[in-house]
């Protein structure tokens, strides 16, 4: 497992600072502020940029299943212990529920002040046509009921599982393989160290990808202005701004529970993954970030295992930022067509979402799909369930806000665990996010002898700006 920093080799002399135009956080918010203005001056030129944010993301895409595959058989390979392992799932899986919860009830909390759909005054006969533009958004497509939700984490065969890049059937295979090496490890010393050979020629190629971050920030933001516009920020500001709020507050809770839970300064935290945060806030998308952020998290000072067990089924349990959202959309609605929802049918609609929210990952139009189930469930005749087309001008724009806060929630979670299982040093923490030098990482192998993470260590942001 990864040792402490007293007992790690000496640290490495001081690393020069990088020129001030090779900082990827600077490419981002150059990238992303081009991509504002021509998809402004230029609409049409801008949404024909969508390629090269779709090409950046299949790129990332490619890699992300072996890379949790590797990670986290390594990591179980050196907990070696099933109880151990099941204890940090269990562990996890309780702190998604109870914050995916409360972020629910707060998202309700928020709405029910700020009011987000007073004053659209929309007449439910002019939404005849929308569902019809649902169910071209989700192409026909439906949430998966939990049942079918838990059977599918169970792949239909280990190939099935990483063509079609579903993460938690990997994540699945990849504990069982884990547990298997830790089983026979003297067995298994050739197997571990081809495994860990290939995770850093992974991470190397994700590393020469990562040079491309800033061109798919800029097509993606691109795109998002030119095909939607300025104008859907005027015409859904009070619901943006609304949702907005609900977050930098919502964050603010976050930062208290890592701080009391984990002993993180969360200011300190954003500063040290800004470039991740930035990009998944550009390209709206949290997967692009994930082998990164692993990578850091490790770094500073949480447990391979729990890194790579907490953050990859973290993307699929633990969306704070979408289930903020959800929350808040559902008031939208039912304000702007003129209904009061009573205490129950709230209520109802936090039981409806808690089950949907789970199986939104990977679903195309996964937050229509939701709304739409919870509208229905809550079964008021004055909300058609058309009524969640008029959330199709401003969707897209809210993606920066909900893949921020669900990276975030996800980064808090693993600290959180870790320090839980006693599997954080919080030595090592202290000082990267002090922004001092650290000895590389390392581990000890199946041999007995200490192996450095160089790959690992070269894929970080490299010296603090």
């Amino acid at each position: 497992m990864v040792q402490d920093v007293e007992n790690a080799p000496a640290a490495p002399p001081p690393r020069t600072r990088s020129r001030w135009y090779r900082s990827l956080f600077l490419q981002l918010l150059v990238a992303i502020v081009a991509g504002i203005l021509v998809g402004w001056l230029w609409p049409e030129f801008g949404a024909a940029l969508k390629p090269l944010a779709d090409g950046f993301i299949k790129l990332i895409k490619m890699l992300i299943a072996p890379i949790i595959f590797f990670t986290v058989v390594i990591g179980i390979a050196h907990v070696g212990d099933l109880k151990a392992v099941g204890r940090i799932g269990v562990k996890a899986l309780i702190y998604f529920e109870v914050v995916t919860t409360f972020a629910l009830i707060f998202g309700l909390v928020v709405g029910n002040v700020v009011q987000p759909g007073a004053g659209f005054q929309i007449n439910p006969e002019t939404l005849a046509t929308g569902a019809d533009a649902i169910a071209k958004k989700t192409g026909d497509g439906s949430l998966p009921h939990t049942v079918e939700f838990l059977l599918n984490v169970i792949p239909t065969s280990i190939m099935s599982a990483f063509a079609e890049n579903a993460l938690l059937q990997v994540l699945f295979f990849a504990v069982l393989f884990g547990l298997a090496m830790a089983k026979f490890s003297q067995r298994s010393k050739t197997l571990y160290s081809v495994i860990d050979q290939a995770s850093h020629l992974f991470f190397a190629i994700i590393g020469w990808i990562m040079k491309l971050a800033p061109l798919g920030a800029f097509g993606a933001m691109a795109y998002i202005i030119g095909q939607y516009g300025i104008g859907s920020l005027s015409s859904y500001g009070k619901l943006i701004a609304c949702c907005y709020l609900a977050a930098v507050l919502f964050i603010l809770v976050l930062g208290g529970i890592v701080k009391v839970l984990a002993g993180v300064n969360l200011w300190k935290m954003i500063v040290y993954i800004k470039d991740e945060l930035f990009l998944a806030l550009g390209t709206a998308s949290t997967e692009v970030v994930l082998p990164r952020i692993m990578v850091k998290l490790t770094n500073a000072g949480c447990n391979r295992a729990v890194t790579g067990l907490v953050v990859p089924t973290g993307y699929s349990f633990n969306l704070d930022g979408a289930t903020l959202y959800l929350s808040i959309c559902v008031l939208f609605l039912s304000q702007a067509l003129g209904v009061d929802l009573s205490l129950g049918e709230q209520i109802t609609a936090v039981l409806v979402l808690m089950l949907t929210s789970k199986g939104m990952a990977g679903v195309p139009g996964s937050s229509f799909l939701a709304l739409s189930a919870t509208v229905a469930a809550i079964g008021h005749g004055a909300i058609p369930v058309a009524a969640v087309a008029l959330l199709l001008g401003a969707d897209r724009i809210m993606d920066s806000m909900r893949v921020s806060v669900n990276l975030l929630g996800n980064c808090v979670a693993t600290f959180v665990v870790a320090n839980w299982e006693g599997l954080l040093d919080k030595e090592r923490m202290r000082a990267v996010l002090d922004g001092e030098e650290v000895a590389p990482l390392t581990e000890i192998g199946p041999d007995g002898t200490e192996q450095p993470l160089a790959e690992e260590e070269a894929l970080l942001a490299g010296p603090r700006d």
